[in-house]
C-alpha cells in the first residue's frame, strides 16, 4: 500500500467518525420515566375498632329435667321426642286409678270428721248452759270443749289429705315446665317408676341461648396489662355485643351480649369461663353446637392503621410503600397487628405523618418519582365476614383473608372442590399436600393437620368440625391425650411468626378445653422452624397428634 492510499483511507476514518458524532450530538436527550400517579393517605393516630374471635359452644338457658312426681305405672308417652313443646303441654300420662281410690278414700275421711265435729259441736251447745245452771259440773264443759276441738283438728287433717291425694292425681298427668326442645323418653310405656328410675326426659329452653367459651390465664393478663396502659379501650362487660360465626361459615342474624364472667379461675381447664346470651327467637340455635363467637365494642387507642390494600407480603415479611419529601417511593418495612375491616393495625414501622401507598403499588420501585394525591383516610370498619380468610383480601394484604361474605363463599367453594379432588387423589404425600394447598384439615388417623388461613389465628368451619372429632374421641377414650404442635415461617419477623404460630396452637387448645377436654391430657410444644424443603403451607399448620401411650 502506498503512502497516498494511506492518506486516503486515514482521511476517510476521520470523516466518519465526524460524522458518527454530529449524529450523537443532534439525537435527542431520552425522555425521562414519567411519575406513578398514585393514592396516599397520611398516617395519623386514630382508635381503631378490634373484634375479639374466641371458639364457644352453645349451652340451653334452662335445661329442666322431667320426673315423676309420684310412684306408679308409666301408662303412655304422649309427646313426641325430639319436638318443640310448649310450657304446659301433656308430655306422659301415668295409671290414674289407684291415685283416684286414694282420692275418694280421703273424701270419705273428710266426710266422716266432718260428721263428728258436727256432734261435738252439738253436745257442747247443750253442755254450756247447763254447766251455767250447775246441772252439770265444770268437768263436763272441758271434756266436751276438747273434744268439739279435737274433731275439728280432724277434719283439717282429713282436708289436707285431701289435697294430698288430689295433687298425687294430678302428678300422674306430667307436662312439660317450660317451652323448649324435648329430648328422647328415657322410660317406656308400662315401666313402673320410683325415687330411685324417676328421670323421664329433659327439656331444653332455646330462648334465649347461652355461648360458653373460655380465656386462659395468659389472655386475661394479657387484656389487663393492655387495659392499664391505655393501648385498649374495653367497655363495661355488659356493653360487649356478641356476634357468632356457624359452622357452615354463615352470621348468626341476632346479636346477644356478655351475661356472666367466671370471678376465678376453673382449677380443671386452667380458664375463666365467660358466658353470652343469645336470642334465639326461631330455635334454630341448639345445645351442644361449636361457634365462632366474636366480641365487638373494644377499640385500639391512638393506634396507626392503615388500609389493608397499602400493606405488601415479601420475602422478608410485610412492608408498605411510602412517599418520602422529595416525593419519591420509598419501601419500608412494617409490623403489623391484628386487622379487621379494611384496617391493618401496624405496631412498629410507621409514624403519624407519613404517607403511605393504598394502590398503584405494582408501579414502584424504590427512588421512583411519584405524583401523589393525597386521599382521605377511609374510616375502620368491623369486619364480621364468616371466613376471615376469604382469597380477596389475602391478595391485596398477603395475609388473612377477605371481608366480604361472597369471598367467604368463593373460598368456601374453593376449598371444597379441592377436597373433592382430594379424596379421589391417591393417599399420601400427594393427599396431604392437595389438603394443604386447600386449606382443609388433613386427618391421617393418629394425627390431625389444621391449617389456618395465612395470618390469622382463627379456626374455619371445617378445622372446628375436625376438632370436634378429636373431643369426641378424647371423651370416648379417657386414656388417650394429645400434643399440639405449630411451625413457624422462616420468612419475615422471628418475633412475629413465633407469636402467630402460639396463638394459632393456644386457639385448638382452647377449643378442646371447651368441649370438655381437660388441660392435663393436652400437651404444648414449642413451635418448630421449617426448612427450605418444607411446602409453603406447613407455615399455617398446627399439628394434633394422639398419645396414647401417655395416658391420661
Amino acid at each position: 500500500m502506498t503512502r497516498g492510499n494511506r492518506v486516503v483511507r486515514l482521511c476517510l476514518s476521520l470523516w466518519m467518525f465526524a460524522v458518527v458524532v454530529g449524529c450523537n450530538e443532534n439525537k435527542p436527550e431520552a425522555a425521562a420515566r414519567p411519575a406513578a400517579n398514585v393514592d396516599v393517605i397520611k398516617v395519623a393516630l386514630r382508635d381503631v375498632p378490634v373484634v375479639f374471635e374466641y371458639v364457644g359452644q352453645t349451652q340451653s338457658s334452662q335445661q329442666v329435667e322431667v320426673r315423676s312426681r309420684v310412684n306408679g305405672f308409666l301408662e303412655k308417652r304422649v309427646y313426641q321426642e325430639g319436638t318443640l313443646v310448649h310450657q304446659g303441654d301433656v308430655m306422659f300420662v301415668m295409671d290414674r286409678k289407684p291415685f283416684e281410690a286414694q282420692l275418694d278414700a280421703a273424701k270419705a275421711e273428710l266426710a266422716q270428721q266432718k260428721a263428728r265435729l258436727q256432734t261435738a259441736q252439738a253436745n257442747l251447745n247443750r253442755v254450756r248452759p247447763l254447766v251455767a245452771k250447775n246441772a252439770l259440773s265444770q268437768k263436763d264443759l272441758d271434756d266436751s270443749v276438747g273434744q268439739e276441738q279435737a274433731a275439728a283438728a280432724a277434719v283439717e287433717g282429713a282436708r289436707a289429705n285431701v289435697i294430698t291425694a288430689s295433687l298425687n292425681l294430678g302428678y300422674t298427668t306430667i307436662v312439660a315446665p317450660v317451652t323448649g326442645l324435648s329430648s328422647f323418653a328415657k322410660k317406656q310405656d308400662g315401666s313402673y317408676l320410683d325415687a330411685t328410675n324417676s328421670l323421664l326426659t329433659y327439656v331444653a329452653k332455646l330462648d334465649p341461648m347461652w355461648i360458653n367459651f373460655s380465656l386462659s390465664e395468659n389472655e386475661m393478663l394479657d387484656l389487663r396489662t393492655q387495659t392499664q396502659n391505655g393501648t385498649l379501650k374495653l367497655p363495661p362487660v355488659g356493653k360487649l355485643e356478641a356476634v357468632i360465626v356457624l359452622a357452615d361459615g354463615s352470621i348468626y342474624p341476632q346479636r346477644g351480649h356478655i351475661s356472666f364472667t367466671d370471678a376465678s379461675l376453673s382449677s380443671e381447664t386452667g380458664t375463666y369461663l365467660i358466658r353470652a346470651d343469645m336470642p334465639n327467637p326461631t330455635g334454630s340455635l341448639r345445645p351442644g353446637q361449636f361457634v365462632r363467637i366474636k366480641l365487638l365494642g373494644a377499640q385500639r387507642a391512638s393506634a396507626v392503621a392503615v388500609p389493608q390494600s397499602a400493606v405488601q407480603q415479601g420475602p422478608r415479611g410485610a412492608y408498605v410503600w411510602t412517599v418520602d419529601k422529595d416525593n419519591k417511593a420509598q419501601q419500608r418495612a412494617v409490623e403489623t397487628g391484628e386487622w379487621n375491616g379494611n384496617a391493618w393495625v401496624i405496631k412498629s414501622g410507621l409514624h403519624a405523618g407519613d404517607q403511605v401507598v393504598i394502590d398503584n403499588t405494582l408501579r414502584l420501585m424504590p427512588g421512583v418519582p411519584v405524583k401523589a394525591n393525597l386521599v382521605e383516610t377511609p374510616p375502620a370498619t368491623v369486619n364480621l365476614g364468616a371466613a376471615d380468610g376469604g382469597a380477596g383480601g389475602a391478595a391485596q394484604a398477603g395475609a388473612a383473608g377477605a371481608s366480604g361474605a361472597s369471598g367467604a363463599a368463593a373460598a368456601n367453594a374453593n376449598a371444597q372442590a379441592d377436597a373433592q379432588a382430594g379424596a379421589q387423589a391417591k393417599a399420601g404425600a400427594n393427599g396431604a399436600q392437595a389438603a394443604a394447598a386447600s386449606g382443609t384439615p388433613d386427618v391421617l388417623g393418629e394425627h390431625t393437620a389444621l391449617y389456618f388461613a395465612t395470618g390469622s389465628a382463627s379456626l374455619d368451619a371445617q378445622s372446628a368440625d375436625a376438632l370436634a372429632g378429636v373431643a369426641r374421641r378424647l371423651v370416648d377414650e379417657p386414656g388417650v391425650r394429645v400434643v399440639i404442635s405449630g411451625y413457624t415461617d422462616s420468612s419475615g419477623s422471628q418475633a412475629a411468626n413465633a407469636r402467630l404460630a402460639k396463638a394459632r396452637a393456644e386457639t385448638v387448645r382452647a377449643a378442646l378445653v371447651v368441649a370438655g377436654v381437660k388441660t392435663e391430657r393436652i400437651e404444648m410444644r414449642k413451635p418448630a422452624q421449617i426448612v427450605a424443603s418444607d411446602p409453603p403451607e406447613k407455615s399455617r399448620r398446627v399439628d394434633v397428634t394422639f398419645s396414647p401411650a401417655a395416658g391420661g
